[in-house]
């Protein structure tokens, strides 16, 4: 009898050891970034290391050697389509991101393994996917903890920034956003509904392209939609008459956008278009 209880007091004692284990928080946190630039799905994770109070470039990360740009396992970057990186074509995939500090400029690459803790330990120049350099940017503010960003965010283009202590280093990122949107449209124009007429205007009415073209696919969609008037799409008309030299027209659509507006208690588009209407008189 007192052999079983020992025994069971034993194996309580195993599980519970096994069970319980003491949980810190991280040194270095991990983080995982999603931005869409453009149509492009870009994922980035690496690990945060602190300042802590310690000097970091040229100390903690020693200048003109290569760095896992972050902490424990080497930071990973993941395209969804063909990219441009400082002018330079990448193709869609993950890659490892490796810095080489130095004072003035940063030699960055673009890794295509993945799989190593850190820096490679036999560095394989068939695998560099891609390099550059940029220049450091020395800032006012000091930054605590390592952080990668994704700045400047356009319709086709983002800066992916390195920030810590007080240097910031960024690429210029670039998308194929409009070859993405010419396929996108040839393709649905072949059975375009409202929305499709709608959206390919404002895509074009937006950077700046042909504004007949604009023009032609917002009167379509608000022809298809007169029935039940949108004056999220008037307001757009509006927008796309005027800058076609269109002016009567303009006042026209914005008048109708109005209307549509104050039926429907769209308060910010009453304004909106009252101002537009004052402003085009």
């Amino acid at each position: 009898m007192i052999k079983k209880l020992l025994l069971t007091l034993l194996m309580t004692t195993i599980v519970t050891s096994i069970n319980s284990q003491v949980k810190t928080p991280a040194s270095s946190p991990i983080s995982k970034i999603e931005q869409k630039v453009g149509l492009t799905d870009v994922t980035i994770e690496y690990s945060r290391p602190g300042v802590k109070n310690r000097a970091i470039f040229g100390e903690l990360v020693p200048y003109d050697e290569f760095w896992r740009t972050g902490a424990n396992k080497n930071t990973i970057v993941t395209f969804s389509d063909d990219v441009v990186i400082d002018g330079k074509n990448l193709k869609k995939g993950s890659y490892a991101i490796f810095t080489k500090p130095n004072k003035n400029s940063w030699e960055i690459v673009f890794y295509s393994d993945t799989n190593n803790w850190g820096t490679p330990r036999k560095w394989d120049d068939s695998k560099v996917a891609l390099k550059t350099t940029s220049k450091v940017k020395n800032t006012p503010i000091k930054v605590e903890t390592f952080t990668i960003s994704f700045d400047n965010i356009t319709s086709n283009s983002a800066i992916i920034a390195f920030s810590w202590e007080n240097t910031y280093v960024g690429l210029k990122l670039n998308t194929p956003t409009e070859k993405s949107v010419e396929a996108s449209i040839s393709e649905v124009m072949n059975g375009p509904s409202a929305g499709d007429y709608y959206s390919a205007a404002v895509y074009y009415f937006q950077n700046g392209k042909n504004i007949n073209q604009a023009k032609d696919w917002i009167n379509k969609a608000v022809e298809l939609t007169k029935d039940e008037p949108r004056f999220w799409y008037l307001r757009q008309q509006s927008l796309i008459l005027a800058k076609s030299g269109d002016k009567n027209g303009a006042i026209k659509a914005a008048k109708a956008s109005l209307a549509s507006a104050e039926k429907a208690g769209n308060t910010t588009y009453v304004k909106m278009n009252k101002e537009f209407i004052n402003k085009t008189l």
